[in-house]
């Protein structure tokens, strides 16, 4: 019998459950090479679906972690350095962005995605395409070196900072087979120790080279110590030994999905990163400055709740791609989780940035800013939702529908932010990303023709919620002084009519699905 006719769906309102619903003995990597052991071989049904949670409440740990340094340390470097001075960090990252998407053509998703066991001769080929395509991006970004020094008007340890930069790539392919092998067995609670480390140690030279006023120096060597760090933990915890090797069998049967993963990625990158490098001659360092900022914030709860749930749920979902039924309860679940968290913490970061601009001993500089934080919040709404969907399209293999959801994607936001932005400076840029994320409406409606995701629950209640949310805030903003205990009394307002309106909507089984997801998580 099938081993997915085995197996059933504990309870229809913890998709955490779910997640580990599906997997099989493909997914149990033998200890001493890192390979799936075979199909006679099972990962208990208890351990699979533990694993999963654990893998969430792991990764949304890391993130909390990660996120109060980042906090930290972001609220600190924008005291100690300039708008220009990030907005030079952000046109060389996104530099860097755009040609690293050169470096891989999908080999590792497709690793990660890949249904049967894994074999040495396929990593080690892996290994060896990525090195050949690190090594040529090097090379063509050394020599382009000079047109960007002249294009963006770097100065010299800008300079520094982009072959920083550029090093960083170069170690993090060094990274992907260790990091595809913790994926696979679902050992996300290895994956994040160097991820911590090497976000403590990035943020932590970072600020005491700027507070020491190092400028741009400051983050070129925060990369390069960021970089190394990560390389050497990840082979500690998960140890390979690199090898080359060509073998066109191998390399053929991956590139059947990596290609076409790839060439989403390639879209998004040229619709994100290539639109920043468009932006930098529009609106000048100092405006990407404002803009990235923007970003930053904007986006911070997504990188919070989201991506932790996706990078789990990927490896989940395709291997639950042939029994629609446990992949749609998943499906909406997990949509339900994000959507629960991002939607109000949105709203909260929109409406309490004013007033921290001038609470915050020089913050004022960033109040141009707010108006396309607002903005750009909108875009990460919608994203909350479409992410999470196209992620499960490409988890079944529905690549070409969600290369179609990109190229649309990238020809608006090519359209609307350099018009938008030549008119209305970063406002302008920030409205055509709003303009952009609305058109997510499509990838929702698209997305449903495969996977029956019950939106009403996933969707609709924590933004019914978020908007009865945002009134209160609205209000209470209207009646408070403008201080520090102002801002924690509508902080708290706030959050309280966000419980008090998920009560009203759900009852009780909001707290019964976070019980449920607390006791899988304390099981041994």
């Amino acid at each position: 019998m099938n081993n997915f006719n085995k197996l059933k769906v504990w309870c229809n309102a913890d998709f955490c459950y779910n997640l580990g619903v599906g997997i099989t003995a493909a997914e149990h990597l033998d200890a001493s090479a890192g390979l799936s052991t075979g199909p006679t071989e099972e990962i208990s049904l208890e351990t699979v679906k533990r694993r999963a949670v654990k893998g969430v409440v792991a990764l949304t740990g890391r993130t909390f972690i990660l996120q109060v340094i980042a906090l930290l340390a972001t609220f600190l470097l924008t005291i100690f350095l300039t708008p220009t001075q990030f907005g030079v960090f952000f046109l060389v990252s996104a530099v860097i962005n755009f040609f690293a998407y050169f470096s891989d053509i999908g080999l590792a998703a497709a690793l990660i995605q890949k249904k049967d066991r894994l074999d040495k001769r396929e990593l080690k080929s892996v290994f060896t395409v990525q090195q050949i395509l690190v090594l040529g991006v090097i090379i063509l970004i050394f020599s382009l070196t000079p047109l960007f020094q002249n294009w963006y008007k770097l100065s010299q340890p800008s300079v520094y900072l982009l072959w920083a930069l550029t090093f960083s790539l170069f170690l993090s392919s060094l990274k992907t087979i260790p990091s595809v092998l913790l994926e696979r067995e679902l050992l996300f609670n290895k994956l994040i120790i160097p991820q911590i480390a090497e976000t403590i140690v990035f943020y932590s030279i970072a600020v005491i080279l700027a507070w020491q006023g190092f400028g741009i120096t400051s983050f070129t060597v925060a990369v390069v110590a960021r970089g190394i760090v990560g390389v050497v933990i990840i082979y500690i915890l998960r140890p390979w030994q690199p090898g080359f090797l060509w073998n066109r069998q191998y390399l053929g049967g991956l590139l059947k999905f990596g290609l076409p993963y790839q060439a989403n990625t390639m879209l998004a990158m040229v619709k994100d990163d290539g639109m920043t490098l468009v932006l930098g001659g529009i609106i000048g360092p100092a405006g990407i400055g404002l803009l990235g900022w923007a970003q930053k914030w904007a986006q911070a709860p997504l990188r919070f709740f989201m991506d932790q749930v996706i990078k789990v749920t990927f490896p989940a979902f395709s291997r639950m791609q042939h029994e629609k039924r446990e992949l749609a309860n998943a499906v909406s679940r997990s949509l339900f989780f994000i959507c629960l968290l991002v939607f109000p913490a949105l709203v909260g970061l929109v409406f309490v940035s004013e007033p921290l601009t001038h609470l915050i001993p020089k913050y004022a500089q960033w109040q141009p800013a707010l108006l396309a934080l607002a903005f750009i919040s909108v875009n990460s709404a919608f994203a909350a939702v479409s992410t999470p969907l196209t992620n499960m399209l490409n988890s079944i293999g529905k690549i070409a529908v969600t290369f179609r959801l990109m190229v649309m994607w990238t020809v608006l936001t090519w359209i609307f932010v350099p018009l938008l932005a030549s008119r209305y400076s970063i406002n302008g840029a920030a409205l055509g990303f709003m303009l952009v994320g609305i058109s997510s409406i499509v990838a929702i409606v698209w997305s449903k023709r495969f996977v029956n995701v019950v939106l009403l629950e996933s969707v609709g209640y924590p933004l019914t919620a978020s908007i009865g949310m945002a009134l209160v805030m609205f209000i209470t903003g209207n009646l408070i002084t403008l201080n520090w205990l102002g801002v924690i009394i509508l902080v708290i307002v706030g959050l309280l009519s966000y419980i008090a309106m998920l009560h009203i909507l759900l009852g009780g089984q909001i707290w019964r699905d976070f019980t449920t997801i607390y006791a899988t998580f304390k099981k041994k």
